[in-house]
Formats: structure tokens, C-alpha cells, sequence
């Protein structure tokens, strides 16, 4: 019993310096703040502001809920495994490792929050496409990764909305945008930012050829609360432009110019959105994905790398890629940052990405610490 008692205890220390990590005693204080605004008499007054202080009162519960849990269980486990020594019965020393085995369990699955305590790692995040050299079929590669990335979302019960959109002729996207919403898409999606390639018998091609097709993912962080107050724009530092939104095959979407394009005129920042009936919503929709950008601009120059936030400017083509997934002659993906591999393919484009996403994130607290 020596042994179980050891492993409880090093467990205990790893939960509790997750906690620590983090901060959950914090995150308490900040749950009774929420739920004093939400005890309000004109809470609901902004039903967009009030949704969102209800899903972070929600969230920040769940979470510091299934801790407290945790380290709760994980001392009646210490408590029972003492009086099992004292009384030498091996039926309770025996269900005392199944718990330890089941505690440890549940732990290397909440591990990944401690993955994520990054600054911007909570926040939504906004996601962005665009095909590479290869015509059609690049351009369906766009398409199968908006799908991949659309059901990765849905597995994690996020919001999916596209805000602007470049359809191809033939099949899928010159260029796609959207935002993902929920707690921790960020973090998690950062892992994405890069150029993807792909290896498949074109669709395309009537000889049934193999083609290489190539796509740019970037992934930049929505801005929340103080970080999109510190982000001034001069309107005199901006061109807005207004234009009728269209969909697949040059389909209206509507017959007004709802559709806005803001130029941030200093550093040739470019931001369309032609999601929204409204061009007033498209317009502050189009602002505050601008103000990510250019926090996200601040964020790259002052830490003198272009990747500190987002992946780095670089060519969708050969040899810049950063995960490679082969549908011909065998199948695979693999991640050429992490070296993790998936024989699976069809599963990985389903939106199958956890196992990428957590070897991504562990590379990283590894190469930091």
C-alpha cells in the first residue's frame, strides 16, 4: 500500500498545482462578480452582453467544479488507503487502485487546461483560409478543411459563423473566414495556424493523376473587454467600402449593400464582412475582427517573431507546410512540428484533430519550461 499511497500523493501535488496554474481561487472571486451583475435588475436589459456573462459564469462553475471534485476524491482515496493499511484488507486495497487508476484517468484529461493558460488561450477565435497553387484543386482543399475545422467545432459544442467568403467556381473556397466560438478555441486552434498539404488522386483531373494542393491557415484571437478597449482606430485611418454580398456561383445573398470591406489604411490591413443582412452589423462585425488583427500586429512586433500569435506569413507551397495528410498511394497524416501520426485519415478530416492539438500544445510547455 506504501506504493498507492505514494502515487495518490503525487497526484494530489498535480492537482493541486493545477489549481494554482490556473488560478481558480481567482476564478472564484470572479464568479461572484458575474453572478452580482447577473442578480441585476437590468441584466437583461443588453441580451448580447448578458448571454455572454451567463455562458463565463457557467463555464468558469463547470470548470472549477470537476477540480474541486477531483481533489476532493483524491483525499478520500489518501484517507481510505490509511485505514486499509491499518486493517490489511486486500479487497479495499484492491478497490483503492481501480480509484487511483480512475482519478489519474480524469486528470490527464483536464491536464489539457493547464495546456491552455495562456493569456489569449480562453478567448474565441477567428479562423482564415486561403488555397494555394493548384486551381481546383486547391481551392476544394480550402473547402475540406473549412469542413474539418466546422466539425472539429461541433464536437466541441462551438459556434461556427462565416463572415466572409471567396467561393471558387468549381469547388470550395479561394478564401474563407469565420469565427469559432467558445471557451478555449484559441488555444486550441492556434495549433492550426500554417500551411496544410495535400496528397490525393484529383477529382479534377480525367487522367486520375496525383496532385499536391496547398492551403494557408491562419487562426488569430477575438478580442474581449480590456484588450479590444486598448485597440484606438482613427477613422481617418480607415476606408470603408460598401458592395452587394454574393455566394456560390455569384448567388445574391441579398440586393442591398450590406457587404463592407474596412481598409486600415497605415498598415494595408484589409477586413470584409458580408455574413449579416445589416451594414451596420457587418461594419462592427468587419471592426472588431480588424482590432484582432492589428493587437495581433502589436503582439508580433513586439516580440520580434511573426509567429507569437498566429501562424507565420509564409507561402502556401512545398516545403513550408506543417502537416501533411496523404490520401495516395497509403493514408496518413502527419504533423511535421510534433511528428504525431495518424493512420486514420478519413477520421482526421471528419474533425478528428485532439490528438494533433494536444501533442502541439505539450511541445510547447516542453520547449518554454
Amino acid at each position: 500500500m506504501l506504493l498507492i499511497d505514494k502515487q495518490l500523493q503525487e497526484l494530489q501535488e498535480k492537482a493541486q498545482e493545477a489549481w494554482e496554474i490556473l488560478h481558480l481561487d481567482s476564478s472564484q472571486e470572479r464568479v461572484h462578480e458575474l453572478e452580482v451583475q447577473m442578480s441585476g435588475a437590468d441584466f437583461w436589459n443588453d441580451q448580447e452582453q448578458a448571454k455572454q456573462v451567463s455562458q463565463e459564469a457557467s463555464e468558469r462553475k463547470a470548470q472549477i467544479e470537476v477540480w474541486q471534485t477531483l481533489l476532493i476524491e483524491i483525499q478520500d482515496a489518501l484517507d481510505l488507503s490509511k485505514l486499509a493499511q491499518d486493517e490489511q484488507n486486500a479487497k479495499v486495497e484492491s478497490e483503492i487502485e481501480k480509484t487511483f487508476n480512475d482519478l489519474q484517468s480524469r486528470y490527464e484529461k483536464l491536464e489539457l487546461q493547464i495546456l491552455l493558460s495562456g493569456e489569449m488561450d480562453e478567448n474565441n477565435a477567428i479562423l482564415s483560409i486561403h488555397a494555394g497553387a493548384g486551381g481546383s484543386d486547391a481551392s476544394d482543399w480550402a473547402g475540406m478543411l473549412t469542413r474539418m475545422f466546422t466539425r472539429f467545432a461541433e464536437s466541441q459544442d462551438w459556434e461556427t459563423e462565416i463572415y466572409e467568403s471567396s467561393p471558387a467556381e468549381e469547388a470550395g473556397y479561394k478564401s474563407v473566414s469565420f469565427s469559432i466560438k467558445g471557451r478555449y478555441a484559441y488555444g486550441m486552434l492556434k495549433s492550426e495556424a500554417g500551411v496544410h498539404r495535400l496528397v490525393r488522386i484529383s477529382p479534377f483531373d480525367a487522367e486520375k493523376m496525383r496532385h499536391t494542393s496547398f492551403a494557408l491557415v491562419e487562426v488569430i484571437p477575438e478580442l474581449t473587454g480590456f484588450s479590444q478597449a486598448s485597440i484606438q482606430i482613427d477613422e481617418k485611418d480607415i476606408r470603408v467600402d460598401t458592395f452587394m454580398a454574393g455566394g456560390h456561383g455569384g448567388q445574391g445573398v441579398n440586393t442591398t449593400y450590406s457587404a463592407v470591406r474596412i481598409t486600415h489604411i497605415p498598415t494595408n490591413t484589409v477586413v470584409t464582412c458580408q455574413n449579416e443582412r445589416s451594414q451596420l452589423q457587418n461594419k462592427e462585425s468587419a471592426m472588431r475582427v480588424l482590432k484582432s488583427r492589428l493587437f495581433v500586429r502589436m503582439q508580433e512586433e513586439r516580440a520580434e517573431k511573426l509567429d507569437q500569435l498566429k501562424g507565420g506569413h509564409k507561402s502556401p507551397a512545398w516545403g513550408n507546410q506543417i502537416r501533411s495528410y496523404v490520401l495516395h498511394p497509403y493514408k496518413m497524416v502527419k504533423d511535421h512540428r510534433t511528428d504525431c501520426e495518424i493512420q486514420d485519415a478519413e477520421k482526421v478530416l471528419d474533425g478528428d484533430l485532439q490528438p494533433f492539438i494536444d501533442a502541439y500544445l505539450r511541445k510547447e510547455v516542453s520547449e518554454s519550461s
